[in-house]
């Protein structure tokens, strides 16, 4: 159904804003105006009968001016964070995702960048803390709403400002859901080796890898959540990468400096939303970990994967990503003899976490032969490439 938007004049105060009102047309109904505006969350549906001082079993009368549980700000021309005033890195993208998917469906008529107008659910704002996991998560709903169709592009701020905006290339991995786990980060650095004299982190190569891959998997149409963020470094196009310690777990929490607490703070976040996804009819939920190995300097060993000894899905997900590699190699340095393994060990990560998982050794940081593997830019998006076109195959 088509409806005419109510033109909602601005002040220039900062927050200053007003409730976004449409009028009802034929065969409209409070629910059908919701699910356009994507809002279909129960602090939305409370919030519409408040506004209008209606109960739930009311009907909507044609022609009679709505107002929506979405508030409409003046953008300042910065940020959606500056403009709200909120600091909540994860919260501003969700609302950027939830309007850049309303233009998309030509609900709103331009982006808050071009028409200067941001329009902000009320779900994101006050209900943050209870629907806001449901933003990220439901990307079906938010975010492959507007690149749902092949060619869309959809805006992902963790790759950075080159890499952010991601255009759909296929639906091949529609309805997947992806736990794309780096290993170590924040107060543990893991496996550190030494490259043209300089320090170089476990933690650091395994989450630009990662970041590459979940760019690929989004390409395809899947879900993907990164445990692991930085909100500083996106994909990194340098040989050196630098050493920090501000990662954070999957929403936005800081990690523990013991081992077991962080990798127990990683299973929770991991499980809490595969059962969310479980609940909601989700059929395919898998995790990916990607580590980097420390040994001797003399010692070189080629990627390798790990499964749960007691997960089918999880053997099946290691050989076919371990045969993939192989492949690749024998393809492309025909004669050299790829020395890859793949193994079942009773790792905290495979054995706590509810999806299937693999977990990856990208190569032996100590040893020069192996660092060209992550070193080099080419390579690190290579093995991006290869663990997402075994992906597909599952």
């Amino acid at each position: 159904m088509r409806f005419l938007l109510v033109l909602l004049v601005l002040t220039n105060n900062l927050f200053a804003q007003k409730w976004l009102q449409v009028k009802a047309k034929s065969g409209d109904t409070r629910i059908v105006l919701l699910k356009k505006h994507k809002l279909t969350d129960q602090c939305s549906k409370d919030k519409f009968l408040e506004l209008n001082k209606m109960n739930s079993k009311d009907f909507l009368i044609k022609g009679k001016a709505y107002k929506m549980p979405v508030k409409v700000y003046a953008y300042n021309g910065k940020s959606i964070r500056t403009t709200i005033g909120i600091s909540n890195y994860d919260q501003a993208r969700a609302l950027q995702n939830w309007n850049e998917a309303l233009v998309a469906n030509s609900i709103k008529s331009k982006s808050y960048v071009k028409g200067g107008v941001l329009w902000v659910p009320y779900f994101l704002l006050s209900c943050y803390e209870k629907y806001g996991e449901l933003s990220e998560s439901s990307k079906k709903t938010l975010v492959t709403s507007s690149g749902s169709s092949v060619g869309g592009i959809v805006t992902h701020k963790i790759f950075g400002s080159k890499y952010e905006r991601v255009k759909i290339v296929s639906k091949k991995l529609e309805g997947k859901i992806y736990y794309l786990v780096s290993g170590h980060g924040g107060p543990d650095p893991g496996a550190v080796g030494k490259y043209q004299n300089k320090s170089i982190c476990e933690d650091e190569y395994a989450y630009d890898v990662i970041l590459r891959l979940g760019k690929r998997l989004i390409e395809q149409g899947a879900t993907v959540y990164h445990i692991v963020k930085d909100p500083n470094d996106g994909i990194r196009d340098v040989s050196l990468l630098k050493c920090d310690k501000d990662e954070v777990t999957y929403p936005n929490k800081k990690m523990p400096v013991n081992q077991v607490k962080r990798l127990n703070q990683r299973v929770e976040s991991i499980n809490a939303l595969y059962r969310k996804h479980k609940k909601k009819g989700a059929k395919f939920q898998r995790m990916i970990v990607i580590h980097i190995d420390s040994r001797s300097e003399g010692s070189r060993v080629d990627m390798f994967f790990y499964h749960y000894g007691k997960s089918s899905k999880g053997k099946t997900m290691a050989n076919t990503m371990y045969l993939t590699v192989k492949a690749k190699y024998d393809q492309y340095q025909k004669g050299r003899g790829y020395k890859g393994t793949v193994k079942s060990r009773n790792l905290h990560m495979l054995r706590k976490s509810l999806p299937a998982g693999v977990y990856i050794e990208l190569g032996n940081i100590q040893n020069p032969a192996d660092q060209k593997r992550f070193t080099v830019v080419e390579n690190r998006e290579a093995m991006a490439k290869w663990f997402a076109d075994a992906l597909r195959k599952l």
